[in-house]
C-alpha cells in the first residue's frame, strides 16, 4: 500500500510539472540574470526552450553570433537551476513515460505490430521500395494525429516536411472523410513545407521546433518524407560520404531532441539501395535502407515495408526497443492505410 501511495504522489507531482517537463520557455532564463538580447539570439538560432539549451553543447552555443564563452556558461548555469538534467529514479522515469501518446496508423493489424501505433517521444522510420505505402502512412498519420485519443489519435496538429514533392491535399481530404472529420479543418491543422536541399531541410526543422514551442502541446506529429532524398542529391560518391553522414547525424540528433522536448511523434520515410554483397551471403532480399549505421542508431523503431500479393503490403519490425520482430499485412485504400480485407 505504501508503494501505491508513493506512485500516486509521484504521478501528482509529475502532472504538476508537465509544463516544465516539456515546455519551459527560454524567456524564463531572464529571471535568472540572462538579458533579453541574448535570449533573442538563442531564439533566432532555433533554441526556444530551457531543455533545448541543456541539449546543446557549449561549443554549439558559442557558434551563435554574439554569445561569448562566459555568456554561454552563464546561460548553462541558469538552465540547470530552472530544470534538472540529472539522474532520476526508474519510478520517476516510468511516470514520465506515461506522457507518451500512441497514434494509430489506421490499420488494426499494423497497430498491433507496433504495440498500438507510433509513439510520441520517439522516431519511427519506414523504409522500402516505391509503392509500398511509406508516403500513404505519413498522410494517414497526419489525419490520425488530429483525432481524439479515444479514437487512436493524438488530439493535436501535425507538421509535414516534404522533400520529394509527394504531399497531396486530395489524399488528406479523402482520409479525413473516412474518419468523418471536416476535410478543410483537417488540412488547416497540418503545417506543410517543401524542402529543396539538405541545408533548407535543417532550417525547416529548426523553424518547426520554434512553432512547437510557440503553440505549447498543440502539435503531436512531425512527418519527414523522405529524410535521405536530399542528402543523396547534395552529397555524391565516397569522397563526400563522411560529410553526408555527419550532417545526417546532426539532423537526426536534433529530431530525437525535438521528439523528447515537445512530446511529438516523428515519422520518417527512408529509401532502400541494392546490397551488392547480399548475393554472396544468400540473403533473400538484397535491399537495405540508406543511411547506414547513423540512421540505424537514431531511429527508435524501424519498419521494413514490402509488396505482398496483389494489393497487399507487408510491414516488418526491423528493429525496436518495445516490440518483437514480427510482420503484419496492410493495404492502401482511398481512405488511407487499412487492414487487408
Amino acid at each position: 500500500m505504501a508503494t501505491d501511495q508513493v506512485v500516486r504522489d509521484q504521478e501528482d507531482m509529475m502532472e504538476e510539472e508537465e509544463e516544465e517537463l516539456f515546455f519551459s520557455e527560454i524567456d524564463e532564463l531572464q529571471n535568472h540574470g540572462i538579458n533579453a538580447a541574448d535570449i533573442t539570439k538563442l531564439k533566432q538560432a532555433g533554441i526556444c526552450t530551457v531543455r533545448c539549451v541543456q541539449m546543446m553543447t557549449k561549443k554549439a552555443l558559442c557558434r551563435i553570433k554574439g554569445l561569448s564563452e562566459a555568456k554561454v556558461d552563464k546561460i548553462k548555469e541558469a538552465a540547470a537551476k530552472l530544470q534538472s538534467a540529472s539522474f532520476i529514479t526508474g519510478l520517476e522515469y516510468s511516470v514520465q513515460r506515461k506522457k507518451v501518446i500512441v497514434i494509430s496508423t489506421g490499420a488494426k493489424q499494423l497497430d498491433e505490430l507496433l504495440g498500438g501505433g507510433i509513439q510520441t517521444m520517439a522516431i519511427t522510420e519506414a523504409f522500402g521500395e516505391f509503392r509500398t505505402g511509406k508516403t500513404q502512412i505519413g498522410h494517414t498519420l497526419c489525419v490520425m494525429a488530429q483525432l481524439p485519443v479515444a479514437m487512436g489519435g493524438g488530439n493535436g496538429k501535425a507538421a509535414y516536411i516534404d522533400t520529394e514533392g509527394t504531399f497531396r491535399h486530395e489524399r488528406i481530404k479523402a482520409i479525413a472523410e473516412r474518419f468523418g472529420i471536416d476535410s478543410e479543418a483537417a488540412l488547416d491543422n497540418i503545417l506543410v513545407a517543401r524542402a529543396y536541399n539538405s541545408e533548407h531541410q535543417m532550417d525547416l526543422i529548426t523553424e518547426v521546433a520554434a512553432r512547437f514551442a510557440e503553440e505549447k502541446g498543440i502539435f503531436r506529429l512531425l512527418v519527414i518524407d523522405s529524410i535521405i532524398a536530399l542528402f543523396r542529391t547534395d552529397f555524391s560518391g565516397r569522397g563526400e560520404l563522411s560529410e553526408r553522414q555527419q550532417k545526417l547525424n546532426q539532423m537526426l540528433s536534433r529530431l530525437i531532441k525535438i521528439a523528447e522536448e515537445f512530446n511529438v511523434a516523428i515519422y520518417l520515410t527512408n529509401q532502400v539501395q541494392s546490397d551488392p554483397g547480399a548475393g554472396m551471403t544468400f540473403v533473400a532480399d538484397p535491399k537495405k535502407p540508406v543511411g547506414g549505421h547513423v540512421m540505424a542508431h537514431a531511429s527508435t523503431t524501424r519498419l521494413y515495408l514490402r509488396k505482398g500479393r496483389g494489393e497487399e503490403r507487408i510491414a516488418k519490425v526491423y528493429d525496436s526497443p518495445d516490440v518483437p520482430e514480427a510482420e503484419a499485412p496492410y493495404a492502401i485504400s482511398a481512405g488511407g492505410i487499412v487492414d487487408v480485407s
